[in-house]
């Protein structure tokens, strides 16, 4: 199917069917059979920085604004944002990660644009926390709107 077998791929747990996001509800991808299958060869490292950096779910929404992450109710959940993208990063460094997938729009794992912290459903340009940490680390960062792209990639290459 692949190229190669050297890669392994980071994916937010939503897009598996996992209900990890800020409502308890999950957003899979409408077809997953490419991600079973990369799952059955041993090739997803699935996780959710939220929930890996001590958020529950559900739990407040949440957006990126002015350097911090802050809830709806106006709670400052940064440090928690970063806890879980420092730990997707050392997921992607003990297993040989070289690209991930994970949700846009979120404030941890949006990698073009993320919501800009009034609340009002307003995208801008930007990245979440945990995209931005992996990115600065050499992950190539994909989300769900760039499968096609992600997978032209992982075919080629070494």
């Amino acid at each position: 199917m692949y190229k190669t077998n050297n890669f392994k791929l980071l994916v937010s747990a939503c897009l598996l069917g996992h209900p990890v996001r800020y409502d308890g509800k999950s957003k899979p991808l409408a077809d997953l059979s490419w991600l079973k299958q990369l799952q059955q060869d041993g090739k997803l490292v699935v996780m959710c920085p939220e929930v890996m950096g001590g958020l529950n779910t559900p739990r407040a929404p949440a957006e990126y604004a002015e350097g911090k992450v802050i809830t709806v109710q106006g709670i400052d959940v940064t440090e928690a944002f970063e806890k879980g993208a420092d730990q997707a990063l050392a997921l992607c460094q003990a297993h040989q990660v070289s690209h991930a997938l994970l949700k846009a729009n979120s404030p941890s794992c949006g990698n073009q644009q993320i919501y800009d912290g009034t609340f009002s459903a307003t995208l801008i340009d930007g990245e979440g926390v945990t995209a931005r940490r992996l990115r600065e680390n050499g992950v190539a960062v994909f989300s769900e709107l760039q499968l096609y792209e992600l997978q032209q990639q992982l075919n080629h290459s070494d």
